[in-house]
């Protein structure tokens, strides 16, 4: 058996919400909308993780999602940009990447980072 892909699935009753943030600043494709579901991707190929962790690093909260990104700053410009508030970092973390923490429409915390 192998796992070919992994699916966030995020709960909400405003599935418009999600185009600002995952379509409009981090650039993802809409792939699939029923209506009732609107899935956002990328064509790229990526690696199959899942994480299970204690705490997020660095003593912050655990991030619901984790986003690499190939330029974090820009990134970051562009949240702050369309209004997204910054909970966390930008930072430098001691184990190799650059990250900031940000919530999404519904209230996700999302991890974004580069590595260095």
């Amino acid at each position: 058996m192998t796992v070919r892909r992994i699916v966030a699935n995020i709960a909400t009753k405003d599935i418009a919400a999600a185009k600002r943030f995952y379509q409009d600043v981090l650039g993802l494709d809409i792939l699939m909308d029923q209506g009732w579901i609107a899935t956002y991707g990328s064509e790229e190929r990526m690696q199959v993780q899942v994480s299970f962790m204690a705490e997020g690093g660095s003593g912050t909260p655990v991030p619901d999602i984790s986003i690499e990104v190939d330029d974090v700053d820009a990134t970051l410009a562009s949240m702050r940009k369309a209004g997204f508030a910054v909970e966390y970092g930008p930072a430098d973390e001691p184990w190799g990447v650059r990250r900031f923490y940000v919530r999404d429409p519904f209230g996700r915390l999302v991890n974004i980072l580069s590595h260095r």
